[in-house]
């Protein structure tokens, strides 16, 4: 339902850019963002939904997932807020699609764990920072600058570790991809690396092309397992013959798929994993 040219009830302030408002009439609570929009509603009881300065408005509906909003805003730092709409404004920069927007909390909910952890002394490691660096590489980038950005605003020295998980939020946010399937993947990743290294007797070298183009293969497989993208092999028995072995190997690391994702793998991408690894393993050789 439309919220145009109503008037919505302000209820909290949370940042000079940021204001939780709801509606008597239906109780229904927003999340309104603009610039300079919570200073402007300080001295307001009441924000018209048609107010210019409103520049992107979103329902709360899943308190679960929102973090149960009233005490998640209550500790929030002003500096946080800031450093999150300064980070938001460069991943639009870079991805013109619309952002979700549960980055608008998600966000700063991460970044003020972050700051807590570090001013604790807890220590930050991502056992994924290298398949995600391979598999994301332009929300890296935009996640490098994001993590400058906190360090410089709450005097940190922050590992690179934290980048991947902002990376995270980033490819979340542009592609409507819920952070805990990402996670779910890059292990899934990590795991179908190291399965052909043990198999094969390899270890791929850090950043090799042969390692790129292996996460490459193996995270647009993924995706297209998860979201049901069909593509058709009409080489399956061909490649069953040929490469009888890279199609046994194909055929395990099916297995772990299905029972880390609960999906089923199609025979056509179990063959074309086949035809990757035949590639992957002659090149492999040549480079060794």
């Amino acid at each position: 339902m439309s919220i145009d040219h109503r008037l919505l009830r302000v209820d909290r302030i949370i940042g000079n850019n940021i204001v939780m408002a709801s509606s008597e009439a239906t109780g229904v609570e927003y999340v309104l963002l603009g610039k300079g929009l919570g200073f402007a509603a300080k001295n307001l009881q009441q924000l018209d939904t048609a107010d210019e300065r409103i520049e992107k408005r979103f329902r709360l509906e899943d308190r679960e997932q929102l973090m149960n909003h009233p005490t998640f805003f209550e500790d929030m730092d002003a500096p946080v807020m800031d450093v999150s709409d300064r980070i938001i404004q460069r991943i639009e920069q870079t991805f013109p699609e619309r952002l979700n927007d549960k980055i608008y909390l998600a966000l700063p909910s991460h970044i003020q764990f972050t700051v807590y952890r570090m001013r604790h002394e807890i220590e930050i490691m991502n056992p994924f920072l290298q398949e995600t660096q391979l598999c994301f590489p332009q929300e890296y980038e935009v996640a490098l600058d994001a993590l400058q950005m906190i360090c410089e605003a709450f005097h940190l020295d922050i590992p690179e570790d934290e980048a991947g998980f902002l990376t995270y939020h980033i490819h979340s946010a542009v592609t409507h991809v819920p952070l805990g399937q990402l996670v779910k993947m890059s292990s899934l990743l990590g795991k179908l690396q190291q399965m052909i290294e043990q198999e094969h007797h390899m270890t791929f070298r850090q950043g090799s092309m042969n390692q790129v183009r292996l996460m490459i293969h193996l995270r647009f497989a993924l995706e297209r397992i998860v979201h049901g993208s069909l593509v058709d092999n009409p080489l399956i028995q061909q490649i069953r013959d040929q490469y009888a072995t890279e199609y046994a190997l194909a055929s395990r690391m099916k297995k772990v798929i299905e029972q880390e994702l609960k999906l089923t793998v199609p025979e056509d991408e179990v063959c074309f994993l086949a035809m990757h690894l035949y590639r992957l393993f002659r090149t492999y050789n040549k480079d060794s």
